[in-house]
């Protein structure tokens, strides 16, 4: 079962926080913009698992595309409706890996498959490497949710937050928290958290010192940086347990 989730929450991570554009997301009241999400959605779910699980995959990607409908048309558009939707799209996984559990080992992945001979493609890769797959997964999809996923939902909850003040550069902000969440991130997994104080530290020394005079500005940037590592903690603690799961 764990392989199973691992896969559908690494495809969900990938289509709706890397592959899901700005452009996507602007025009997704249109139809045709928010079927073309869901193929992307379902391609990955069915890539992810091994390319099994046709009518699974397709019922996951209807659920997928049931919770995006409502919330394109959902008046709240803040942080509260952003981890309302995830929160769904979760369970809707969850509810698959449960009822499905089988479904990753009945795929390509699985010993390089289980259907029959593996395609030529596939026999060409390393031994080792396919059965390791479901780690690789989970380390890429748990940075991607700790930086990409992170950013928007910081950016959601500070939003209303936001102090008037002098403009710095362009997206300078959500540059330095997709790098210190990911640095924090790698940090954890490689067993070496003390390493965060560093960049707790640097941070002070380099944003903490130009917003002293200005107590707003301070208290803001302390609220986003505590919950920015607040997030990637919770991220990283969730990927090391489903580590452990992993057979």
């Amino acid at each position: 079962m764990i392989e199973t989730l691992i896969a559908l929450l690494f495809a969900h991570i990938l289509a709706d926080f890397l592959l899901q554009t700005g452009w996507m997301v602007a025009r997704k009241k249109n139809p045709l913009v928010l079927l073309l999400h869901i193929g992307v959605v379902a391609a990955l779910s069915y890539a992810a698992l091994g390319f099994t699980g046709h009518w699974v995959v397709l019922a996951l990607a209807a659920s997928h595309l049931l919770f995006d409908a409502v919330k394109t048309h959902w008046p709240d558009t803040g942080w509260r409706a952003f981890l309302l939707d995830q929160a769904l799209h979760v369970a809707a996984i969850l509810v698959v890996a449960t009822q499905f559990p089988a479904l990753y080992s009945e795929g390509i992945w699985q010993d390089y498959g289980l259907l029959g001979s593996p395609p030529a493609w596939l026999a060409t890769l390393p031994k080792g490497w396919v059965p390791a797959l479901p780690q690789v997964m989970l380390l890429i999809g748990g940075l991607v949710l700790a930086t990409r996923a992170g950013g928007f939902f910081i950016g959601l909850f500070m939003a209303p937050l936001a102090p008037d003040g002098p403009e710095g550069l362009p997206k300078a902000g959500a540059i330095i928290g997709t790098l210190e969440r990911g640095l924090a991130f790698l940090f954890i997994l490689s067993g070496q958290p003390q390493n965060i104080g560093f960049l707790l530290a640097a941070k002070s020394v380099l944003r903490f010192g130009s917003a002293r005079e200005d107590r707003a500005v301070s208290e803001y940037v302390i609220i986003g940086t505590l919950l920015s590592f607040g997030w990637v903690i919770a991220v990283a603690m969730g990927v090391q347990a489903l580590r452990e799961l992993i057979a």
